[in-house]
């Protein structure tokens, strides 16, 4: 018989004591309406025109990805710059005619005959982005975090919905979540294996954030957006969000506060004002308590973790590493090897089978609006430097404007 502990149930039948819809403030949904043209059926076997709004290094990377899967032709791109674009047509074959610049060059991308798009742009633009796609009946692959404010998760949130109701697919990329070792371990957490979860810990630890050009300009701002708090979110929640989207997958649940303190040891000014540490306590239902930190200067990398402490053994897990747990019902687990590539092929060929076979329960954007408003309250009482309870920051409903001017329409 199965060990009896705090989750004895299946995550999908389990009754979570603050389900996220009723934090989030449920709202009537108004669907769109789409155009019968844009409504195509896919054979087993047929192969899905893609584009590719963010040409950047992870947008060329992850195009090279989708295009070694076999199952889609890489037909549009758009991205703010034009050497972007340049050298993403050329590698891709993509004439000029399918190529798009300025902030609304995505509308462009969206106006051609595409059956997908993988977003891959700077976080800030993703919830506009989404919402546009769902709405010109365009599938979804969307790279995380999905928006950097509170607004922009719930937008995501209706996008996830209105996609489903459209017959439409909509995947958000977590690597973790597509990893076998992953999978079974939360699973035999969540069933019970390690008792009731009492505490936990969720780490990241890396270098500086590179700059990849010299700060200045308007575009600089731009392409260094990884290093601005408007356009990413901030490092808690640009990149910090892996460790605790596994906690709060593990714990099947959002927090219910969170203390929190930071700050930079970095010198430099705008676009260069980003956060590099973060220590921030998470108070779960239940009594349980998270601690979590990350630091983004010195040398090395430290990992990516999350551990999960219950009355009968520990649940471990590391990006970068080993995944399993330890106690009375042991579960081995073993060495992720490279998940940073890896996860996202399993994901790349999900969204395909998704597509192809007509499944629209779009069941990853629930939890990853989840973890990205944790994220969020995370940095909220990080910047606060004091407790900030999940209802307030619902309630303050808080939108960052990142600074645009300059930049081409």
């Amino acid at each position: 018989m199965k060990a009896q502990g705090a989750n004895p149930q299946p995550p999908n039948k389990r009754m979570s004591r603050r389900k996220f819809i009723a934090g989030a403030g449920a709202t009537a949904l108004s669907f769109a309406i789409i155009k019968p043209e844009l409504v195509r059926g896919f054979a087993a076997n047929s192969k899905i025109d893609l584009g590719i709004i963010g040409c950047g290094d992870r947008g060329t990377w992850i195009a090279d990805l989708f295009r070694q899967h076999g199952g889609f032709n890489i037909v549009a791109g758009a991205d703010y710059f034009q050497d972007r674009v340049d050298q993403f047509g050329e590698k891709y074959q993509v004439g000029d005619a399918r190529l798009y610049t300025g902030l609304s060059g995505y509308r462009q991308l969206l106006d051609s005959r595409v059956d997908a798009v993988a977003i891959e742009s700077p976080p800030y633009f993703h919830p506009e982005q989404a919402a546009a796609a769902v709405d010109s009946g365009r599938h979804v692959y969307q790279a995380k975090p999905l928006g950097v404010d509170v607004p922009g998760c719930l937008s995501i949130a209706k996008s996830g919905k209105k996609a489903t109701a459209n017959q439409l697919c909509f995947l958000v990329d977590f690597q973790t979540r597509a990893n076998a070792l992953y999978r079974e371990a939360v699973k035999r957490a969540q069933y019970g294996d390690i008792g009731p979860i009492v505490s936990g810990e969720a780490t990241y630890h890396d270098g500086p954030i590179k700059i990849k050009t010299t700060p200045g300009s308007d575009e600089a701002r731009l392409r260094n957006w990884m290093s601005n708090q408007a356009l990413s979110g901030d490092i808690i929640v640009e990149q910090n969000i892996h460790c605790l989207d596994v906690a709060t997958w593990i714990l099947d649940d959002q927090p219910i506060s969170a203390y929190g303190t930071g700050g930079r040891n970095s010198v430099g000014g705008d676009p260069d004002d980003y956060w590099d540490r973060f220590a921030v306590i998470y108070e779960f239902p239940n009594d349980v308590t998270i601690s979590f930190n990350s630091k983004r200067f010195g040398r090395g990398h430290g990992g990516i973790i999350c551990r999960m402490y219950g009355a009968n053994g520990t649940i471990d897990t590391n990006y970068f590493g080993n995944v399993g747990i330890r106690g009375n019902t042991p579960y081995k687990g073993g060495s992720t090897g490279n998940l940073y590539t890896d996860g996202v092929v399993s994901n790349i060929a999900d969204f395909y089978d998704n597509v192809t076979k007509g499944r629209f329960a779009n069941t990853t954007v629930p939890p990853s609006v989840r973890s990205n408003l944790t994220a969020i309250l995370g940095r909220m009482a990080g910047h606060a430097h004091r407790q900030v309870t999940w209802d307030e920051m619902m309630k303050a409903n808080e939108k960052l404007q990142a600074n645009l001017k300059g930049l081409v329409a």
